[in-house]
């Protein structure tokens, strides 16, 4: 596809959600409907993943959203999330949903992996006890109004939590059920999506964007 109208029949602006993580798209969608949005999955519009090659989140989130610009001919919206450990040097960072090496699985199969690695670096650096388990979920989205959008919007979140022993909870993807929310005093797997939007890095940065939608061109 190379050209795409803006707009659908019904008036809202199509923008093209840079990212095939059906949890990533139930979430934007869920805060994004009321602003006259309809998200589309890169992977309806048949949209390949581009190539993460920068070194940080603001880097990679911009070449996903200029990517799916390029294809569609849409405006486009990429974030680039992870979470950061202190005893680990703030690994894995940018690396977070590839960080166990897992290519061609499912979701579920990776976050699992990712998940357990995790926990065993930590083990391994001597990290048993809360404090030492610091941690936090960073965000940074970006939206492009087309790929050669010299100003794109850029938002950031961050989450500050610690790492449980081990896992907690049904909701959530990636890192959420390891992921402790001292506010909360509870996995953020086990907050509801609504509890979970309103606190959460990807929340914050989602939450600029709301702010700053309504004046984009």
């Amino acid at each position: 596809m190379t050209s795409a109208q803006t707009q659908g029949q019904d008036g809202r602006r199509r923008v093209v959600l840079a990212s095939g993580n059906a949890g990533k798209l139930r979430e934007l969608h869920g805060i994004l409907a009321d602003l006259g949005a309809d998200l589309i999955s890169q992977r309806e519009l048949g949209v390949d993943d581009a190539d993460e090659t920068g070194l940080t989140f603001v880097e990679n989130a911009i070449l996903k959203a200029r990517h799916a610009c390029v294809v569609t001919g849409l405006p486009a919206i990429a974030d680039d999330s992870g979470i950061e450990v202190d005893a680990l040097q703030g690994q894995p960072g940018i690396y977070s949903a590839r960080f166990a090496g897992i290519s061609g699985a499912s979701r579920e199969v990776a976050d699992e992996a990712n998940n357990r690695l995790l926990l065993d670096r930590l083990l391994e650096a001597g990290a048993t006890e809360a404090k030492q388990r610091s941690a936090r979920f960073q965000c940074v989205i970006v939206f492009m109004r087309h790929a050669s959008d010299p100003t794109p919007l850029l938002c950031q979140g961050t989450w500050e939590g610690q790492i449980l022993l081990s896992a907690d909870g049904a909701n959530g993807f990636g890192y959420d059920p390891l992921f402790f929310v001292p506010s909360h005093g509870c996995a953020s797997a086990q907050l509801d999506p609504e509890t979970k939007n309103a606190i959460s890095h990807r929340g914050q940065a989602l939450e600029q964007l709301r702010r700053c939608w309504p004046s984009l061109p």
